[in-house]
C-alpha cells in the first residue's frame, strides 16, 4: 500500500495545518443535518432476537407464554405469570462472519464480542385472603441489548468505472468555485465541506472557471483498485418499568415503560489506488488516496408497550401486544481525513501530513422509530412441553426524523411494511428442559436485494435446581444485504453475507 500524503492547493491552508497538526476543534455546525440518513433509520429501527437463554432457544416465540424476563419485553402481561419473586442475569458471546463479493473479488471478516446483555427482577404480590378476582400484581425492571451494533466488514475489488472523485462531484455541482476557495473549512456546511475536500484534494476541477460543474480530474478512466473498512461497535440498550396484573387466574394485562439508551462508533476507511487504471499518468496528479469518516452517534429515547394474555382454556392461550414507535433524541460527531499522494500537484514539494482533528458536532435530532404489534398463540402440555408461535407486523416506512422531509420521503417510498413469524417448542424430562426455534423476518425493503430476509434456527436446554434454574442457548442467523461505500456519487455496491452466532448462558433465582 502506498503512503499517503495530503496536499493542498493553497498554499496558506498548508502553512497553517504544519503549525497545528495537533490543534483538535470542536465545530458546531448549525447549517447541516447531513448525519440523519438511511443508516440512522434502520440501525436504531431494527432490533436482534437478544434476551435470556430459554427466550432465544425458542426463537422469541413468547408473547403468549410470558413466565420469562425476555417475554416482558415482547408482551408486558407476561410478568403476572411468574408465580413468584426472581432474578435473572444473562452473558453471551456473539460472533460475526461478513463475506463480501465486489466487483468478483471475496473477502471474509470476522467479529467477536463478550457481553452482559440481560438484567432483571421481579416482584410478585398475590391476594392471599382471595377477596377479590385480582389475583396478582407484579412489578418488573429489566434491561436488555436490544441491538449488538459491534460489526465488521472488508471489501475490495477493482471497481470498472467508478472513482471517489464521483462522490465529490456529487455534492460539489451546484456550488460555486469561489465559495470553495474563498472560505475556510469551517464556514462551510456539509456538502460545501465535501466539496472543499475534492476541490482541495485534486479529485475535481470546474467545467469553467469560477463555475458550479465539476468533473474528475483523475487521470485514470477506469479499473479504480478500492477497499472499504468498516469497523463499528456500540450497543442500543432498552431499560423496561413494568407493571402488570392477573385477573380471575385467565387474564392477564401489562404495561411497560421503555427507556432506550444509544452509544456507537463507525469508522469507514476507504482506499483507493489508481496505478493500473487505463490512461493513468504516474507523473502528474492523484496516485492514490485514503478517505476516513469517524462516526460517534449518542442519545436516548422512549416508547411504551401494553399487551394482554388470555387462557382460552387451561392448555391453550393467546397473546396480543403492542409496541409504541420509540422517540430517540441523538446527537452526531463526525471527523473526516483524506490523505493524498499527489505527483506535481504543489509548487512546494516537501511533503508533509495534514490532520487538523476536526470534529464536526450536528444539532440535536429527534428520529421515530415504526411501532408494532404481535399476535400469540400458545399451546401448553400440562407439565410435560409447550408449543408456541408469534407473529409481529412492522412498517419501516413510517420511520421518520423530524423536520427531513426530503430524507422522510426516501423513507416512505423505499422501506416497507415487514412481517415476522417466531417458533419455539419446549420438551421436559424431569429436571431438564430441551428448546428449539425458528425465526423468519422480512426485509424492511420494497426492493429485497438491498437487504434481503433474516432467517434464526436456535436450541437450547436448561435445568431446574429447585430455587436456581440454569438455561444455555445457541442461535444461528443470516442476512444477505448490498453494503454502499458511500450514500451518494460512488454508490457501487458489495454484496455481503452475514452470519451471526451466539451462545447465551442464563441463571434464575426465585426468591
Amino acid at each position: 500500500m502506498k503512503a499517503t500524503i495530503l496536499k493542498f492547493r493553497k498554499r496558506k491552508f498548508s502553512i497553517i495545518n504544519k503549525k497545528f497538526l495537533s490543534f483538535s476543534i470542536l465545530l458546531l455546525c448549525l447549517n447541516s443535518l447531513q448525519a440523519q440518513d438511511f443508516s440512522d433509520a434502520l440501525r436504531f429501527s431494527q432490533t436482534d432476537l437478544n434476551g435470556t437463554a430459554r427466550f432465544r432457544s425458542m426463537g422469541g416465540a413468547f408473547g403468549a407464554l410470558g413466565g420469562d424476563f425476555s417475554a416482558i419485553s415482547v408482551n408486558p402481561a407476561g410478568s403476572a405469570v411468574f408465580a413468584n419473586n426472581a432474578a435473572a442475569i444473562t452473558v453471551s458471546n456473539f460472533s460475526s462472519k461478513n463475506n463480501s463479493n465486489y466487483f468478483g473479488t471475496t473477502t471474509t471478516e470476522k467479529d467477536n464480542t463478550f457481553d452482559l446483555n440481560q438484567l432483571g427482577a421481579v416482584w410478585v404480590f398475590k391476594d392471599y385472603e382471595n377477596t377479590s378476582k385480582w389475583k396478582k400484581l407484579t412489578l418488573a425492571l429489566t434491561y436488555e441489548n436490544t441491538n449488538n451494533l459491534n460489526n465488521t466488514i472488508y471489501s475490495q475489488g477493482i471497481n470498472p468505472n467508478n472513482s471517489v472523485a464521483d462522490y465529490f462531484i456529487s455534492y460539489a455541482n451546484g456550488i460555486s468555485e469561489g465559495t470553495i476557495t474563498n472560505n475556510s473549512f469551517t464556514q462551510l456546511d456539509y456538502a460545501e465541506q465535501q466539496a472543499y475536500l475534492g476541490y482541495e484534494g485534486f479529485f475535481i476541477n470546474p467545467t469553467v472557471a469560477g463555475g458550479n460543474q465539476y468533473v474528475s480530474a483523475l487521470t485514470g478512466t477506469g479499473d479504480f483498485y478500492q477497499e472499504n473498512y468498516i469497523s463499528s461497535n456500540g450497543y442500543n440498550g432498552k431499560l423496561s418499568f413494568n407493571a402488570a396484573a392477573e385477573y380471575d387466574e385467565r387474564f392477564y394485562f401489562g404495561l411497560n415503560l421503555n427507556s432506550h439508551f444509544v452509544d456507537y462508533n463507525q469508522r469507514t476507511s476507504f482506499y483507493e489506488d489508481y496505478l493500473d487504471a487505463p490512461n493513468h499518468d504516474p507523473n502528474t496528479g492523484v496516485q492514490a488516496s485514503r478517505f476516513t469518516n469517524e462516526l460517534y452517534t449518542y442519545g436516548t429515547g422512549f416508547s411504551f408497550q401494553l399487551g394482554t394474555i388470555a387462557k382460552v382454556t387451561n392448555e391453550f392461550r393467546v397473546g396480543l401486544a403492542y409496541e409504541s414507535p420509540t422517540w430517540y433524541s441523538l446527537n452526531d460527531e463526525l471527523r473526516q481525513t483524506l490523505l493524498v499522494d499527489c505527483v506535481d500537484c504543489f509548487e512546494d514539494t516537501t511533503s508533509f501530513y495534514a490532520d487538523p482533528n476536526l470534529v464536526v458536532v450536528y444539532p440535536t435530532y429527534r428520529l421515530r422509530t415504526p411501532g408494532k404489534w404481535t399476535g400469540s398463540l400458545a399451546y401448553v402440555f400440562g407439565t410435560q412441553g409447550l408449543l408456541s408461535f408469534d407473529y409481529t407486523l412492522k412498517d419501516y416506512s413510517n420511520t421518520e426524523f423530524r423536520h427531513s422531509t426530503d430524507v422522510n420521503d426516501q423513507l416512505s417510498s423505499l422501506l416497507d411494511t415487514s412481517n415476522e413469524f417466531r417458533v419455539g417448542g419446549e420438551y421436559r424430562i424431569k429436571a431438564w428442559s430441551l428448546r428449539a426455534g425458528y425465526r423468519f423476518e422480512e426485509s424492511p425493503y420494497k426492493n429485497g436485494n438491498t437487504m434481503g430476509d433474516l432467517t434464526s434456527y436456535s436450541g437450547g436446554f436448561g435445568y431446574n435446581f429447585g430455587d436456581v434454574k440454569l438455561d444455555m442457548s445457541y442461535t444461528f442467523a443470516q442476512r444477505d444485504f448490498q453494503q454502499a461505500f458511500f450514500a451518494q456519487g460512488l454508490v457501487d455496491t458489495a454484496t455481503i453475507n452475514r452470519k451471526n452466532n451466539n451462545i447465551s448462558l442464563t441463571v434464575l433465582f426465585e426468591l
